[in-house]
């Protein structure tokens, strides 16, 4: 069966498998399941893949993943922001900060991870999961085998973690929009934050999915720097190599996070109808899921068994500073 079938195929599936309750409950949203099934295909299909084939697996990876993340923007507002404080904004910004330089630090010099499995993993850790690696791979250029060994690792401490708030939450003195900042500035997916917090009450989950959000939206500044920063290094590199040459090295600027903000802002500035709004969630969750599904169907379980376990160690590291981190952090600031 072609590609052009198959991955729409398996995005609709997952998005389906996602909106059951029984699977959403345990935090599984679109994305992750999307990869999974995506892997299953690449394992036990027999096609031979021709030009047309690998025409819309780029296709789906490169421009559909850009599509489903400027889409995402509309999901957001400035309004949510001022909703919950500044406290909730600190919060965010420390713990994406701190997650991301520990884990790439960790990585890198102790654990000698690859760089790209190590950024891509605390890029996840730190901000939204999966869409932020996808996001960070626009700028890295990664190869496929790391991007999916940093989303399997993300996954399951994201799932781990989102079990775990209901336990904390009987042995701990702290009010239930505090344990909405809580949650929303130290879980991993979107959809977890939602299950996570839906086990508390309601106010809860609605305060866990606004944080969440706002730490969403630090995604598009995060890439920005992130892009400036290897860029730079990669001039001081050829530099060192090779000499001053004078010539002046541009940054890859990845465009899409500019759409990204723009459809943020159009959200917070224009009262679009909740059929519309609706309908750019759902058009997002299908081009990240198909983006997710072509990652997956070339992507080989081999290749994750052979990373072997620094990257778990690594994510493992990055889960317990997040619950203990995060904790701490929301006492003293919220």
């Amino acid at each position: 069966m072609p590609t052009y079938i198959v991955l729409p195929f398996i995005a609709l599936l997952a998005i389906v498998l996602a909106s059951i309750e029984q699977v959403s409950a345990i935090g599984l949203s679109a994305l992750p399941l999307a990869i999974l099934l995506g892997m299953s295909y690449g394992h036990f299909s027999i096609r031979v893949e021709d030009k047309v084939d690998q025409q819309f697996a780029h296709f789906c990876k490169q421009k559909l993943l850009r599509l489903g993340i400027i889409l995402f923007g509309f999901g957001l507002s400035f309004q949510q922001i001022l909703a919950v404080g500044w406290q909730a904004i600190a919060i965010d910004f420390i713990v994406i900060s701190s997650v991301f330089s520990v884990g790439v630090i960790v990585g890198i010099k102790v654990l000698k991870l690859h760089r790209d499995v190590a950024i891509l993993t605390a890029a996840g850790s730190a901000i939204c999961g999966a869409a932020a690696i996808l996001a960070t791979e626009s700028v890295l250029k990664p190869k496929q085998e790391h991007i999916t060994v940093a989303i399997a690792t993300v996954v399951l401490f994201g799932t781990l973690a989102m079990f775990s708030y209901p336990f904390i939450y009987q042995w701990v003195v702290m009010n239930d929009q505090s344990f909405g900042i809580y949650i929303g500035s130290t879980v991993h997916e979107v959809a977890q934050a939602v299950a996570a917090g839906q086990s508390i009450n309601a106010e809860t989950m609605q305060t866990a999915v606004v944080v969440k959000l706002i730490r969403v939206m630090m995604l598009a500044p995060f890439i920005l720097i992130l892009s400036a920063v290897l860029m730079r290094r990669k001039s001081d590199s050829h530099s060192n190599t090779h000499g001053n040459t004078g010539g002046r090295s541009t940054i890859a600027i990845p465009w899409f996070v500019f759409g990204f903000i723009a459809t943020a802002l159009i959200n917070s500035v224009v009262i679009l109808p909740e059929t519309v709004k609706a309908s750019f969630a759902l058009a997002s969750q299908f081009s990240l899921a198909i983006a997710m599904a072509a990652l997956g169907a070339h992507t080989r379980w081999a290749t994750i068994k052979q990373a072997g376990a620094k990257p778990l160690i690594l994510a493992l590291l990055l889960f317990i500073m997040l619950i203990f981190g995060g904790f701490f952090l929301t006492s003293w600031l919220a």
